[in-house]
């Protein structure tokens, strides 16, 4: 019976290696999760500045009204234009080989050993190509550091530096920036999270919060940073890197539910002057099992994108800020939102977290942003990571564990549950083992086995990978899931009649019947009412990356599937009334569409897999 059990677990084992190498080549061909900025050989850079070149930059002070954003016009001129020249913008403004770690070793090293923070090509500016002269148009935010920008020939591959611009600045490049909410550990907790450039040792930071006509309360913040040391790999510890600056948390306790609260971050300094963020406000959570309107939407793989046409994003996320741009405007009919991995796509360029931040600042600086971990955050080689990639450039999830929180016990394992109402959310961390019998295993039973249903009947799963069924391209070919990812949870998902599962990774959307060991257990398609026999699994990862294509045929437990950018929308109505919508970014209108009817008896009703055999009436 050993050398059974052996030979079966080296079986799977050997399925699973498999498996993970078909993935791993689908993604390597189709070159997705490239990171634009690594197109940039910025390490083979060559410095010639040509006398006959120049670049400027205006105006010279941005944010002089507290703005975090400014507008900046850069003006080039070079007798000799080509078709590969562009403009790369640098911060720190100083980017030069002084800077770079370990580069007084034996070699030359390189020359310029910072990627740029964005690029744009010159030929952008009409008429470049013939007169050597144009003007372009960028969009910078405030982070912490000055800027100057680089005209390169040569192409991305074999960039030369024939000029220099001058420096510019925000009036106060430490400003505290880029608000983040979650919610804590308990229900009636609110986590502030911000980025600035003050240490601790150079002022306090707190949040100064309170409701409508009462005076304000003040909470002090913890601080946190990392260096290079903290993270796994190039090109975050090369090329990539980038101060992260300061991020600061606070923690605003005994909250009324559903009550409005102002709060405005900030900085004390020491000679009693306070540098203020922007005046923000937020609704206060249900407690759990109060039954009220709640409104949740759900989506992965956004990433960002550059309004001012930067190329280092063009084809890369298109659909990131529609899906923003959509859930702002409709921002007063939504409660809590997931982002459930894939984060920033950062990939080891630490300036596009912050460019990240800015971007979603319009949702997290108003409701509840709840990040789960993708490969994206968390892969990297010897690591700790169940999956032996490199998708996270070298981050190895330093950056999203300390730029967003979470209500994880252990912020390296990112495991949390968290509750909002009539809701239970089950977020699982696809990027470490969560087979039976593993640490992460016994959460996931844990978090669903403890739910009142009488209270919260809506139960959800969250997990990045499919955990249960896709019938995605890459999926086709291991089994319609993430290698032992259904075998492992279904008999969690029957037992405690998880409602629905949500998933990101493939960029894409599907939502299958409710199923059970790969069968639909209801023929219904629109209105489920009464019980329940098996779970709704949804893909919902098209919130802005590359889409991905659908396997030529699509699976009998598929429901609706569509190639397009989108997010689904939760609606609890009451105890026994859900509404889910899935809604395109390009205009936020409903797709597909199913509502839930059933009672608390219907819970608790028995179906295959879910009760402990009974004993017959004496």
């Amino acid at each position: 019976m050993r050398m059974a059990a052996s030979t079966m677990r080296e079986g799977a084992a050997a399925r699973l290696a498999c498996s993970l190498l078909l993935l791993a080549a689908a993604a390597t061909v189709s070159g997705h999760g490239v990171q634009q900025l690594s197109r940039i050989a910025i390490h083979l850079a060559r410095v010639a500045l040509d006398a006959s070149a120049a670049v400027w930059a205006s105006p010279g002070l941005l944010g002089s009204q507290g703005e975090d954003t400014a507008w900046v016009t850069v003006g080039f001129v070079y007798p000799n234009p080509s078709d590969g020249d562009w403009i790369g913008v640098f911060s720190p403004s100083d980017f030069n080989a002084s800077t770079c770690p370990g580069s007084h070793g034996s070699g030359p090293g390189p020359m310029i050993c910072s990627a740029p923070i964005k690029y744009q090509l010159v030929n952008y500016s009409s008429n470049y190509g013939k007169s050597g002269k144009g003007a372009l148009k960028f969009l910078l935010i405030n982070q912490r550091q000055d800027f100057s920008f680089g005209l390169f020939t040569g192409g991305l591959s074999n960039p030369k530096l024939i000029a220099v611009s001058n420096k510019i600045a925000f009036a106060n490049p430490k400003a505290p920036v880029y608000p983040r909410l979650a919610q804590g550990k308990s229900w009636n907790e609110m986590t502030v999270t911000w980025t600035s450039g003050y240490d601790i040792n150079e002022a306090y930071p707190f949040v100064e919060w309170g409701m409508k006509w009462n005076p304000p309360a003040r909470t002090a913040a913890g601080t946190v940073t990392f260096d290079r040391d903290s993270i796994c790999g190039e090109p975050a510890r090369t090329v990539g890197w980038r101060d992260p600056g300061f991020i600061h948390t606070a923690f605003l306790t005994d909250l009324w539910p559903n009550k409005e609260y102002y709060y405005k971050i900030g900085h004390l300094m020491p000679d009693g002057n306070v540098v203020w963020g922007k005046l923000n406000s937020f609704k206060a959570p249900p407690f759990p099992g109060q039954k009220s309107l709640q409104r949740v939407v759900i989506f992965g793989d956004m990433g960002k994108a550059e309004r001012d046409g930067s190329n280092e994003y063009r084809n890369y996320q298109p659909g990131s800020l529609v899906t923003t741009d959509t859930l702002v405007k409709d921002l007063d009919n939504i409660d809590i939102v997931f982002h459930i991995g894939d984060i920033s796509y950062a990939n080891g360029y630490l300036s596009q977290w912050d460019q990240f931040t800015q971007q979603v600042e319009g949702i997290t600086s108003r409701v509840p942003y709840m990040i789960a971990s993708g490969n994206h955050e968390r892969d990297w080689p010897n690591s700790g990571s169940f999956y032996n990639g490199t998708d996270s450039g070298g981050e190895c999830g330093v950056l999203a564990e300390t730029m967003y929180y979470t209500p994880t016990e252990n912020r390296a394992n990112y495991w949390y549950s968290t509750d909002y109402g009539m809701f239970r959310f089950c977020v699982a961390d696809s990027e470490h083992d969560w087979r039976e019998g593993t640490e992460q295993y016994k959460f996931i039973e844990n978090c669903l086995a403890t739910v009142d249903r009488k209270k919260q009947p809506w139960l959800i799963f969250i997990a990045h990978r499919v955990l249960g069924y896709s019938s995605g391209f890459f999926y086709a070919q291991t089994g319609f899931e993430e290698p032992m990812g259904r075998e492992s949870l279904q008999k969690l998902w029957q037992k405690y009649r998880v409602d629905m599962a949500f998933y990101g990774h493939v960029h894409n959307y599907e939502r299958t019947c409710p199923v059970y060991e790969e069968q639909c257990v209801s023929s219904e398609k629109s209105h489920y009412t009464g019980t329940m026999n098996g779970t709704i699994h949804v893909v919902v990862g098209g919130g802005g990356s590359h889409l991905s294509n659908f396997s030529a045929q699509a699976p009998a437990w598929s429901v609706y599937r569509e190639m397009d950018y989108g997010f689904v929308k939760l609606t609890a109505f009451n105890y026994s009334s859900l509404l889910y919508e899935y809604k395109r970014s390009s205009d936020g209108k409903v797709y597909d569409s199913f509502t839930v009817h059933r009672e608390y008896r219907d819970v608790l009703a028995c179906v295959k897999d879910s009760c402990p055999p009974t004993a017959p009436v004496a």
